[in-house]
């Protein structure tokens, strides 16, 4: 089952002491890691309208809205420089079976369909929360990490600028972005290194492998955890998201908007809903207008393989990423473009 919205946030107050990690060749210390949480009640939520007259539009794949050419192409290069990182699931493995005619499949051909497998660890009850913004080539890794395992993330922007999320972590201790909190388990701790290890360790396929002890998990190497090359430490993998974030430079600075006045008057806009897959890039804007004007957002992510592309399926008619949900306007819809345009539309000042 999909995990529900939390009605409060685990902000973590107590840290264990670091410990050494050896990172490019060199001895550092984990970030301070919170073992003692207390719930902080969320404010009420505030009032939100769809622009008058807004119709969603009609779903057309594989077609690029006129205008979008230029955005489209500068999103595909992260995709490419990333070696498509977050676009397939953990152990994806592809096999033709008889077509039941049940669910999504690419494939469908003289009575047979693709089907695709993955190889994935327990599922959180809860959301995860991560603090960060889509510019940062660090807060990228543990997207893409995000995608590979399959989970459902929380996300809370952080810009440069931005006045609520940001001095929220800073006041637990976060000194960097990302910041993750995971209220399954107490864990909130920043490093992306750290956080992409520790969503291996913990929903990955090595969490349900009996023969590895408590310890033997919890000193277990990126091999072991089976941390895809692309997001091991070390400088491939530094060295190509910044290089994607170049590409864009986007999403760094928040702007005034709707969601900001509201969190800073006492109130919260309810996070909008998003299916996608880190690698796509028709979803890069769509994820920079969030970023840029602070508007909490769910994504679901669905690369190959995952389950939640029978349930979008089933949700809506057709799979096409990304589909977005406003639960404070009631709108549903498909296309990146018009996405964006809504989103500038409702919630930019």
């Amino acid at each position: 089952p999909r995990p529900a919205h939390p009605t409060t946030m685990a902000a973590s107050l107590a840290a264990t002491g670091a410990f050494p990690v050896r990172l490019l060749g060199r001895t550092t210390a984990r970030p301070r890691r919170i073992t003692t949480c207390r719930a902080i009640e969320e404010p009420a939520s505030v009032s939100i309208s769809a622009p008058d007259g807004f119709v969603a539009p009609t779903p057309r794949k594989f077609t690029v809205a006129e205008g979008s050419l230029g955005r489209v192409v500068s999103s595909a290069i992260p995709l490419v420089l990333r070696a498509g990182t977050g676009a397939l699931i953990n152990g994806w493995s592809p096999s033709l079976v008889d077509d039941d005619g049940e669910g999504y499949s690419i494939v469908r051909v003289a009575g047979k369909k693709l089907a695709e497998a993955s190889n994935l660890g327990p599922r959180p009850e809860k959301l995860i929360e991560v603090f960060e913004y889509e510019g940062s080539p660090y807060c990228r890794k543990v997207r893409e990490a995000a995608a590979v395992l399959d989970l459902d993330i929380l996300f809370r922007p952080c810009p440069s600028g931005e006045n609520y999320w940001r001095p929220m972590a800073k006041a637990e201790g976060a000194k960097t972005f990302p910041y993750m909190k995971d209220p399954n388990t107490g864990e909130a701790f920043c490093e992306s290194d750290d956080i992409v290890e520790y969503l291996f360790r913990t929903y990955g396929p090595a969490a349900n492998d009996a023969s590895l002890s408590a310890e033997g998990l919890r000193n277990a190497g990126p091999e072991t955890l089976g941390v895809p090359m692309m997001l091991r430490r070390g400088g491939i993998t530094n060295l190509t998201c910044y290089a994607a974030a170049v590409a864009r430079l986007k999403a760094l600075k928040a702007r005034p908007s709707r969601a900001a006045s509201a969190a800073a008057a006492g109130a919260l806009v309810a996070p909008v809903e998003l299916w996608t897959y880190e690698a796509s890039p028709f979803t890069k804007a769509v994820r920079e207008s969030l970023t840029e004007l602070a508007i909490p957002h769910v994504v679901h992510y669905c690369p190959r393989g995952s389950k939640k592309r029978d349930e979008l399926l089933a949700r809506t008619g057709q799979f096409q990423v990304p589909y977005l949900e406003d639960p404070n306007t009631g709108i549903k819809m498909f296309e990146s473009a018009s996405m964006v345009e809504y989103l500038e539309a409702t919630y930019a000042l």
